[in-house]
């Protein structure tokens, strides 16, 4: 392996690791208060305070209880709705679903989960591709270090057995904040958590599954941060197009498991 290379890789501390890196206070961040968001408010039903069927605090509570604005509010509910764990009722409010059986009364909005995302992905592959490029061109020390804390975030969220989709949000608004044109920025947060993909589309996932599918996303995405690290413009290129052609690929499997499915 590359020296260089290898010293890059050392600074993703593994599990149990005791390797300090200094970095810059970005708690402030959009990706991080979405994180923050959403992580308390799971907590809340993990520990039992909402059980399924109860309502949760409003959209305007909880912007006032977590300082926060309603954008953010509304990409951590999103972020758990796509999860399962809550539903949101047009003029009702937010809801806690039961995971027992919610994967049951709602395999045909998973098919149209898939549909919409895999469109999803088809609009970013160009834009994110030419995001990864330039990051790898423009990239600052301060924004290099950013896109690697958000990588070691996603591998803590895999060993903690929780979902990827908000640190993996955070990856790709770090990706597109290094190209130093906010217009990057501005489209991924447009379609929000739903440019995210994800394996909990899937009807019944095993939690072996789950992992699996989660290691194999933070390896692709370890191939682009080491290139945009390396300054490396097309091979930066190259590893964005491969991780975005292998989630169109495994969504487009996903539909036609779904029609075999139901045929």
């Amino acid at each position: 392996m590359n020296t260089a290379i290898a010293l890059k890789i050392a600074r993703i501390p593994s599990r149990g690791s005791s390797v300090t890196i200094q970095t810059k206070d970005r708690s402030k961040g959009p990706g991080s208060l979405v994180s923050k968001v959403g992580q308390s408010l799971r907590h809340l039903i993990a520990s039992g305070q909402y059980v399924p069927g109860d309502k949760l605090p409003s959209e305007v509570e909880l912007t006032e209880t977590h300082r926060v604005s309603r954008t953010v509010v509304r990409e951590a509910v999103a972020a758990m709705k796509s999860d399962g764990l809550v539903e949101v009722r047009q003029g009702a409010g937010i809801f806690v679903l039961d995971p027992d059986i919610q994967p049951h009364v709602n395999r045909r909005i998973d098919k149209a989960r898939v549909s919409s995302d895999l469109e999803v992905l088809e609009v970013r592959a160009p834009l994110e591709i030419e995001a990864a490029g330039l990051a790898a061109l423009r990239r600052s020390p301060a924004q290099e270090e950013a896109i690697f804390e958000c990588h070691r975030q996603i591998l803590r969220c895999i060993e903690n057995d929780e979902s990827i989709r908000e640190a993996d949000l955070a990856l790709h608004f770090a990706i597109a904040d290094a190209t130093n044109n906010p217009l990057f920025r501005q489209h991924l947060e447009f379609h929000g958590a739903a440019a995210i993909p994800q394996s909990k589309v899937m009807p019944d996932p095993r939690p072996a599954d789950q992992t699996a599918y989660r290691r194999m996303i933070h390896k692709e995405h370890e191939v682009i941060v080491m290139a945009i690290s390396d300054r490396d413009e097309e091979a930066a290129r190259n590893a964005m197009r491969d991780h975005l052609r292998g989630s169109q690929i495994r969504y487009r499997d996903l539909l036609r498991d779904f029609r075999a499915f139901s045929s």
